[in-house]
């Protein structure tokens, strides 16, 4: 009995990756189908109007819509506090301003500026590479290099 469990729970162990990879890519693909529906609903509107009637659509598919549309509010907040505060800054010192700003309340504003100028690194070398190309094209072309990382 005991030779069948060693080799149960040995085998659970090297699954315990793979199951979790699965579970993680289920919860990508299943947000992935959410905003897809909500931007079919959101078609033909622009700015302003399109990014309040896409968090309404994803809010309301979500678990708990309530907290969703909590948790939009201050995420909202805490931009346009960023925005206030770099306000009349271009380019380069704008950008350097907002990352300053949006990691100013964590635990660890050095690496969260760090994790924020990795990310920008990534998305501009996304751009060079998908530079020049449009539609389904392009969006095959950044989902390539998305996957990379």
């Amino acid at each position: 009995m005991r030779l069948h469990a060693s080799i149960l729970c040995a085998a659970l162990l090297a699954a315990g990756p793979a199951l979790a990879q699965d579970a993680k890519s289920e919860r990508h693909a299943k947000m992935k189908a959410a905003h897809e529906q909500a931007r079919k609903a959101c078609e033909g509107r622009k700015g302003e109007e399109a990014r309040e009637c896409m968090r309404r659509e994803m809010c309301a598919q979500a678990a708990d819509p309530k907290a969703c549309n909590e948790r939009a509010a201050k995420i909202r907040e805490s931009h346009e506090k960023i925005r206030k505060a770099c306000e009349g800054k271009k380019a380069d010192e704008a950008r350097q301003c907002m990352q300053k700003q949006a990691c100013a309340d964590t635990r660890d504003p050095a690496a969260c500026e760090a994790r924020l100028k990795e990310r920008s690194a990534r998305r501009e070398k996304i751009r060079e590479a998908c530079k020049g190309k449009a539609g389904d094209e392009l969006k095959a072309c950044i989902e390539q290099h998305r996957a990379q990382k």
